[in-house]
C-alpha cells in the first residue's frame, strides 16, 4: 500500500512539473524600427524574430514593431541604450548620434560596392573596435544588415553638381549628412522619416536622399518623381540590442541569438541586391524618372568633408579607416 501511494504522489509530482514546465510563457523581448510591413527590413526582422523563437527553443519571443510604432530612429536607438526595447535596426549614421567616430563611415564614396561595404563592416579592425566601444554606450551590434547606397529623390531633376545647389533636402540626424551636402550646395533640414512623403508633397522640402529601397518601401518617387542615383553613401542598419540585457543571458541564449542575426542579415543582404534594379524599374513604370549622375563630379566637390572629418576627429582616425577602406577596393575592385 505503501508502495502504491508513493508511486501516486511521485507520478502527480512528474505530472505537476511537467504542467508548470509547459506552461511557462516565453519571455518577449521588443524589437523596434521605421520601415512599413512591406518591406525587406521588416521581412528580415521577423525572419530574426522566428530564427530566435526556433534556436532557444522557444524561451524568447521577439515581437516587431514596424513604421515608427515605437518612436523615430534616433529614439529607437536610445530606447535601445536605456533597455526600454531589447533591439532595433537602424542607419549607422544614427549610431553616431551615441558614438559619433561611428558617423565616419558615412563619409562619401568611402566604398563603391556592396562588396566592399560588406567587408568594411565585417573584417575591419578599425569597425570592430568602434563596435566595442559602442558597447560602452550600452549598445551591442549583433549583425550589419543591408540598406544600400543613398540615393536621391527630388521634384526636379539632379543630373550635376549644379542642380543641388539650393535645394531644401531632408535628411536624418547626422552630423556627416549635413557636411556633406553642405559641401554639395544644399540646405540641408532634419526632419524624421514619418514627416517626409507630406513634406515632399506640400514643398515644404524639395527633395531627400535614402537608399532605393527607402525610397521605393516610403513612396517618395510619388511626391519627387526624380530618383537619382547619387551612391553617396553606402548605408547599412546594424541590428542592435541592449548590452545589459545581453550580459544576463546564458552562452546558449547569446549563440543562438546571434545565428538568428547572422541569418537574418544574410537574407537581407541578398533581397535588397536582387530587389534593387527590380524596385527601379517598378518606380519608372509607375512613373518615377531615373537619372544616373556623372558620381566623379559628386565625388570630387564632396572631398572638403574628409578634411572636415580630420579637423575634428584627428588625422589617424580618418585615415586609418580610408587605408583601410583603400586595401578593400583592391582587394574586391569594382567589375
Amino acid at each position: 500500500m505503501l508502495r502504491k501511494s508513493f508511486l501516486a504522489v511521485l507520478f502527480i509530482g512528474i505530472i505537476i512539473s511537467y504542467l508548470v514546465q509547459a506552461g511557462e510563457a516565453a519571455t518577449i523581448l521588443k524589437l523596434g524600427h521605421t520601415d512599413p510591413p512591406d518591406s525587406p527590413r521588416h521581412k528580415a526582422a521577423l525572419l530574426f524574430a522566428d530564427k530566435v523563437k526556433q534556436y532557444t527553443g522557444g524561451k524568447y519571443e521577439v515581437n516587431v514593431y514596424h513604421s515608427e510604432t515605437l518612436g523615430s530612429d534616433p529614439k529607437l536607438v536610445e530606447q535601445v541604450k536605456l533597455g526600454a526595447i531589447d533591439f532595433c535596426i537602424s542607419g549607422i549614421a544614427i549610431y553616431a548620434n551615441q558614438l559619433p567616430e561611428l558617423g565616419l563611415l558615412a563619409l562619401p564614396y568611402l566604398v563603391e560596392t556592396f562588396e566592399q561595404g560588406w567587408h568594411i563592416y565585417d573584417d575591419t579592425q578599425w569597425v570592430k573596435d568602434y563596435f566595442n566601444k559602442l558597447l560602452e554606450k550600452n549598445i551591442r551590434v549583433l549583425s550589419v544588415w543591408e540598406a544600400g547606397f543613398r540615393c536621391m529623390t527630388t521634384k526636379k531633376p539632379v543630373s550635376t553638381v549644379a542642380d543641388v545647389k539650393g535645394m531644401k533636402l531632408r535628411i536624418a540626424k547626422s552630423e556627416m549628412y549635413v557636411w556633406i551636402w553642405s559641401a554639395l550646395g544644399a540646405n540641408p533640414t532634419v526632419m524624421a522619416l514619418g514627416e517626409v512623403y507630406i513634406g515632399l508633397q506640400q514643398g515644404v522640402i524639395d527633395g531627400q536622399e535614402n537608399p532605393i529601397v527607402t525610397i521605393y518601401a516610403q513612396k517618395f518617387y510619388e511626391v519627387a518623381k526624380y530618383v537619382s542615383l547619387t551612391r553617396h553613401i553606402y548605408a547599412p542598419i546594424p541590428l542592435s540590442t541592449n548590452e545589459k540585457m545581453w550580459l544576463k543571458l546564458d552562452k546558449a541564449t547569446q549563440d543562438a541569438f546571434l545565428r538568428a542575426a547572422s541569418e537574418a542579415q544574410k537574407w537581407h543582404r541578398e533581397a535588397v541586391i536582387k530587389q534593387d534594379e527590380e524596385l527601379l524599374s517598378e518606380m519608372t513604370k509607375k512613373g518615377a524618372t531615373i537619372i544616373r549622375p556623372d558620381i566623379s563630379s559628386f565625388a570630387k566637390t564632396s572631398l572638403p568633408v574628409y578634411d572636415k572629418a580630420r579637423e575634428k576627429y584627428g588625422k589617424d582616425v580618418v585615415d586609418s579607416l580610408v587605408k583601410a577602406a583603400e586595401e578593400i577596393k583592391r582587394k574586391y575592385p569594382t567589375k
